[in-house]
């Protein structure tokens, strides 16, 4: 594992995160050559699976879906 002086690593914060970020290899780093902090990548982001079926089985169909949700004697359109 490559190693950073807490100095170096203080005035190069940003560039070091990214590199870490796109090379995927931890980093420790030393102040007076003790360990203070290790720098890892983070982990792979989760993929998922596409919008087309991901809500599949979070539902719960109740009752009749097809019939009309009120009888037709109480449909005011019909009334004429």
């Amino acid at each position: 594992m490559e190693t950073m002086a807490v100095s170096k690593f203080k005035a190069h914060c940003l560039a070091v995160l990214k590199r870490v970020r796109k090379t995927r290899k931890p980093l420790l780093i030393t102040r007076f050559g003790e360990p203070v902090a290790e720098i890892v990548p983070p982990s792979a982001p989760r993929r998922s699976k596409g919008w087309m079926g991901s809500l599949r089985g979070t539902a719960e169909v109740v009752g009749d879906i097809v019939a009309p949700a009120a009888p037709e004697e109480e449909w005011e359109t019909l009334r004429s």
